[in-house]
């Protein structure tokens, strides 16, 4: 298959975005130097309420990217391929270095004291249900399965579909992501209620609409490339302020904050994070220069983000703690550096025979 250039940029640019999420995460809920944000938040100053709210908030996107780059390259599957050919392709792909790692993780982080042999045989025990203890990022492979089990049932549709009936089902999508809001404000809605989760709007909720706009974008969108980065800068712009501040306003100094509350904006399906992620998709589809780095690292970047929480405590640990660097220079040292280390240790582990299997 011929490389989409600008997928390319996207994949990286959400891998790097990943790193800065769970480096912001330690400023604001961790408990320890690599765990990811807990149940309850606590900012200790004005400084990391502001640069968490703003490196983090604008990174929220990282996910809902993966997501469209998935959809794109994969939805529709193609006419020659059957369901299973589809499933054996893809899993092939992902699963061996998923549980390889998900082993790492449950036993490696014993040599530096992060976990006792009680949680390691825990972790183990559990791998077929469920992510390791300190692999918290890890939570993002289940709905990329999901996604993956779904695109041949939503396939022949996606063949057929007239964009009129792509954008009925995309605003309704996006409706879906306006519930939190509502909820919030208006309680239970569209049939919510303790006894029932099933609301009018679940089966057009959830990342199944990112695919679908994935696929809009790539077959019936047909703005040129001014269009494509006006509106996606506007977007971005409207995603970014919203996501960012929904964070900052809420985020008090000093005050011990439920987690889900003061991150009700930062739900990857909610509508301020679907316009932040849309247009930054779309000015992403105005790049056409391809870059052998680029290249190389959107290869690798699947084995990157397996391994990133190895690398990141290292760095907090380093700029946070040793050098105390502020909160605005913190951040993205630590991120840059997890980025950077996370890359050359999957370029060596390429070059070795059969390295498909652990880092894809």
């Amino acid at each position: 298959m011929k490389r989409i250039v600008f997928l390319d940029y996207v994949r990286v640019f959400a891998c790097f975005l990943v790193m800065v999420v769970h480096a912001s995460e330690n400023f604001y809920g961790a408990a320890g130097s690599t765990d990811m944000a807990g149940p309850q938040s606590f900012l200790s100053n004005e400084a990391d309420r502001l640069w968490v709210a703003v490196y983090d908030g604008f990174s929220r996107m990282a996910v809902p990217l993966f997501m469209i780059v998935s959809a794109f390259l994969l939805a529709p599957m193609k006419e020659e391929q059957s369901m299973w050919q589809f499933y054996r392709q893809r899993f092939l792909r992902i699963i061996p270095p998923f549980f390889i790692f998900m082993i790492l993780y449950s036993t490696l982080p014993m040599l530096w004291g992060q976990m006792d042999s009680e949680t390691s045989f825990t972790d183990l025990s559990r791998i077929l249900l469920n992510f390791p203890s300190q692999a918290g990022h890890f939570w993002f492979m289940y709905p990329l399965i999901s996604l993956y089990l779904f695109i041949p049932i939503i396939s022949p549709w996606l063949k057929k579909a007239t964009a009129k009936e792509e954008r009925f089902f995309i605003g309704l999508f996006m409706l879906s992501t306006c519930m939190p809001y509502l909820n919030r404000w208006c309680g239970e809605v569209w049939g919510q209620c303790f006894w029932n989760e099933y609301h009018m709007l679940w089966y057009f909720s959830g990342f199944l609409g990112y695919l679908v706009m994935a696929h809009y974008i790539r077959v019936h969108l047909t703005w040129n490339r001014s269009q494509r980065l006006t509106t996606g800068v506007i977007l971005m712009v409207i995603g970014a302020v919203w996501t960012i501040y929904s964070f900052y306003v809420q985020a008090i100094p000093g005050e011990v904050l439920s987690t889900p509350v003061i991150e009700i904006g930062w739900a990857f399906c909610t509508i301020n994070c679907v316009l932040l992620t849309a247009g930054t998709f779309l000015i992403f589809t105005c790049i056409d220069r391809p870059s052998k780095l680029v290249t190389d690292m959107s290869k690798l970047s699947y084995g990157m983000y397996l391994m990133h929480i190895f690398w990141l405590g290292l760095w907090v640990t380093v700029f946070k703690h040793t050098l105390a660097l502020p909160t605005v220079a913190a951040i993205p040292c630590i991120a840059v550096s997890t980025f950077i280390c996370c890359y050359v240790t999957t370029k060596i582990i390429s070059l070795i025979p059969g390295s498909k299997w652990i880092i894809g």
